[in-house]
């Protein structure tokens, strides 16, 4: 069975802001360029090892803890490095990550979308090695959109994509086949994917991206219906390549 490429998303600055592409190359080894590449770390954050190294997600502020997170949009120009930010109760934001004066103003930003129950805004973190994703490894997040459709029919309403974080979402697959891919190869466009462990998920999912509010018991919906919290796979790119929308997408 083959399906298609739909939806290619990155998340420049960690839980703050997806943003839709119509192309990318992707790097044998390595994250989708430029995905979680900053991160908004708190007050209470604990920066130990190597300083280009990994930090787990403790240290960041995120949509879990702060659910109006949820409902930031970002635009990138990859060829000056800025983000224009957008929330329905925030003036727009451009940005230059790494020039001081922007990341104090993204702080400024986002202070009255974070809750005062929590340590603080604190400082922007720029990733070294390893994107500051959730885990440690360099891999793409890869959705099916026929799990998606299934999972509203459960929860008895359409469910946004970007309630899920996800980089590449397929569609013409049966829904859940992607859990039969682990430890398989799919081919998209000219990449090739080996499907590693599902994802499991957060209270995160739980907020409509759109307003930032929590509506969707969707990790109630995954335990009830289906004895997990699992929803989408991590993958590892073995051969790089071009992506486009609309690519075919295939299992080898």
């Amino acid at each position: 069975m083959t399906g298609r490429l739909t939806h290619i998303l990155r998340h420049p600055i960690k839980s703050i802001g997806w943003e839709s592409l119509a192309s990318v190359v992707l790097t044998a080894g390595a994250i989708l360029p430029l995905d979680r590449h900053w991160a908004v770390a708190h007050e209470a954050a604990e920066f130990d090892g190597d300083p280009d190294g990994w930090y787990a997600k403790r240290n960041f502020v995120r949509g879990v803890a702060g659910p109006q997170l949820m409902a930031v949009q970002a635009e990138m120009t990859d060829s000056d490095r800025k983000i224009r930010l957008t929330h329905p109760l925030r003036p727009v934001i451009e940005i230059a990550p790494d020039a001081a004066q922007d990341a104090a103003a993204l702080l400024e930003w986002l202070a009255p979308l974070w809750p005062d129950t929590r340590p603080q805004v604190a400082r922007l973190v720029s990733a070294g090695a390893q994107a500051l994703s959730d885990v440690p490894d360099p891999f793409v997040a890869v959705l099916n959109q026929s799990s998606l459709r299934a999972f509203g029919q459960r929860a008895g309403r359409d469910l946004s994509i970007h309630r899920f974080r996800g980089n590449l979402w397929l569609d013409g697959f049966a829904p859940w086949e992607e859990f039969d891919w682990i430890g398989k190869e799919v081919r998209i466009g000219e990449a090739l994917l080996r499907v590693e462990e599902p994802i499991t998920r957060c209270n995160a999912t739980k907020v409509d991206p759109e307003t930032g509010i929590p509506d969707v018991d969707t990790l109630g919906i995954l335990e009830e219906a289906y004895g997990h919290r699992d929803f989408g796979v991590y993958a590892t790119v073995i051969e790089g390549g071009a992506l486009n929308i609309g690519d075919e997408a295939s299992l080898t």
